[in-house]
């Protein structure tokens, strides 16, 4: 092969996708004028905890191989969770995709649990590219690439580029179908399950290695690394989450000391080794109690410190909500802080507070208290006769009366004027960004939706270095169980159970190493165009 032949996955003419065509979506900014407002440049700046870093969209992952004749695919189920646990499932399978090297293949449109509302005409199938920039990411970015599951079947499905994993004889899709949006995706699942590898991989078990490169000698660094660790030959005791608990590892650390502490609550390593690199397509099933819960930054783990933190700056800069969900949130916010203002006009800013509650169909007990015990367990840390912004999928408001005698309670539900046309099904991610610009957060416990308000204050936090930027904390708190209330107000490592919160390592210091990964990217490109 020559240098003529090798691919260039910045050209728009590589491969055939029919989103080149498109204008690219800014990512790095952020513009209201085509959704409704605001107008005040200080309200939309302020909603913004993302960063441009135009070096990083060069950053490619040493796993693709510009040489290899043959696409390599991620396809993956949606978890069958609420939407907040779709949302983190989808973050995982996306970082996995541009980590591995692989095309990310995107789910069918279906109904969402809990965001299908009908409501007059409104949408209520939802792909993630609803939700998120995912067209535009594929664009900017020169190591992600992102096809439709119909785009992928097209192109390999009915081919014939894909095998029965057990046979090795060509399977083509059930009914020879390509478009699979709607309910009924269980054939297309069980397809992609027989046609690609199937790791069965258990967050609460195992991190998933990547390593730094193709070379057999990289694999055995991560399986030496790990052994020493836990057999006590590398000098330290096996890690516990007390070694690290207020005591971060630096994240430019050695490989050893990073993944010390990531396996502080777990033993083992899920090495993406060749095996899996070598396979055509890996699919991420969700099935028998498999599924990906966890966060993205918790289960992967790069042996290069300057992948890992592009990997999340990756995520806080370019999978955040689209305009028209944050621009209508940036309303809500405007509309909030007016109404501060009116209620205390010594609070010129418009501060508010804000508390998640979750209710409803919720299956952890411990959570369902009583308004007034509520009220209880939060007074200590709220200011009384502030402005509360109460986020709830409670229906019936008067259970938030004992809260109406100390503060001055609202709910999205009195804003709704500044909502015109919005799909109802964006509420809870409306709901989600103005908790985060709230001055003091109170959160559900178990509850992802909390969890997410929290990693978009921890962004926010560490943009702007305000308090507790420099170890990851923030000025948010949980109700109950008591030995909770106080997780966020320290650094805390990453620990099961993992999902049902969010760890400051995904925020803290992640913008290090940014001159060092574009000095590599630019050597890498040298070094390819030389041979």
């Amino acid at each position: 092969m020559n240098e003529n032949d090798i691919k260039d996955i910045s050209d728009p003419n590589y491969p055939d996708d029919p989103h080149k065509i498109l204008t690219p979506h800014p990512v790095s900014g952020l513009n209201c004028a085509d959704h409704g407002g605001p107008t005040d440049p200080k309200i939309i700046e302020d909603m913004i905890f993302w960063s441009d870093i135009p070096s990083d969209s060069d950053y490619v992952s040493p796993m693709f191989d510009p040489y290899s004749e043959e696409e390599k695919y991620l396809t993956f189920e949606p978890d069958q969770g609420g939407w907040n646990n779709i949302r983190m499932a989808m973050e995982t399978a996306l970082l996995m995709s541009h980590a591995m090297g692989r095309t990310l293949v995107l789910p069918p449109e279906q109904r969402m649990y809990l965001i299908d509302k009908m409501n007059g005409e409104q949408k209520t199938m939802f792909g993630f590219q609803d939700f998120f920039h995912l067209d535009a990411i594929s664009i900017e970015h020169k190591g992600f690439k992102v096809l439709k599951t119909e785009e992928f079947l097209e192109k390999e499905g009915i081919t014939g580029g894909l095998k029965n994993k057990e046979t090795d004889s060509v399977m083509f899709p059930p009914e020879n179908r390509t478009d699979w949006n709607g309910p009924d995706r269980q054939l297309l699942f069980q397809y992609l399950r027989e046609v690609g590898m199937t790791p069965e991989w258990e967050s609460w078990d195992c991190a998933l290695a990547i390593p730094q490169s193709r070379d057999d000698a990289a694999i055995d660094d991560l399986n030496n690394t790990l052994h020493s660790i836990m057999d006590g030959s590398y000098g330290k005791p096996v890690p516990t989450v007390e070694e690290f608990t207020g005591n971060p590892t630096p994240v430019n650390a050695s490989m050893a000391e990073r993944m010390r502490e990531m396996l502080a609550d777990r033993k083992e390593l899920c090495i993406y080794d060749k095996r899996l690199q070598n396979s055509k397509l890996i699919h991420l099933k969700v099935h028998n109690g498999v599924r990906l819960l966890t966060h993205f930054y918790a289960f992967i783990f790069f042996a290069d410190w300057k992948q890992d933190l592009w990997s999340k700056r990756f995520v806080r800069d370019h999978l955040r909500y689209v305009d028209e969900i944050v621009c209508a949130a940036a309303r809500v916010v405007e509309a909030v802080r007016e109404h501060a203002v009116l209620h205390n006009a010594t609070n010129v800013e418009g501060i508010y507070d804000a508390m998640h509650v979750r209710r409803g169909d919720f299956q952890f007990p411990p959570t369902q208290l009583p308004a007034d015990e509520l009220y209880v367990l939060s007074k200590g840390e709220l200011e009384q006769g502030a402005t509360l912004y109460v986020a709830t999928d409670e229906k019936n408001k008067t259970f938030f009366e004992p809260f109406k005698k100390y503060y001055d309670v609202v709910f999205l539900d009195d804003f709704l004027h500044v909502l015109p046309g919005v799909n109802t099904n964006y509420y809870g991610m409306i709901d989600q960004l103005v908790c985060y610009k709230s001055r003091t957060f109170y959160g559900t416990w178990w509850s992802t939706l909390s969890g997410y308000v929290n990693r978009m204050k921890g962004y926010y936090t560490a943009k702007h270095k305000l308090e507790g930027y420099k170890d990851g904390t923030l000025r948010s708190f949980y109700f109950t169980p008591p030995e909770r209330v106080l997780q966020m107000r320290s650094y805390i490592p990453v620990r099961k159970p993992i999902y049902m919160r969010e760890f400051p390592v995904s925020w803290r210091d992640i913008d290090q190493g940014i001159d060092d990964i574009a000095f590599q990217t630019i050597h890498q490109n040298v070094h390819d165009a030389q041979l």
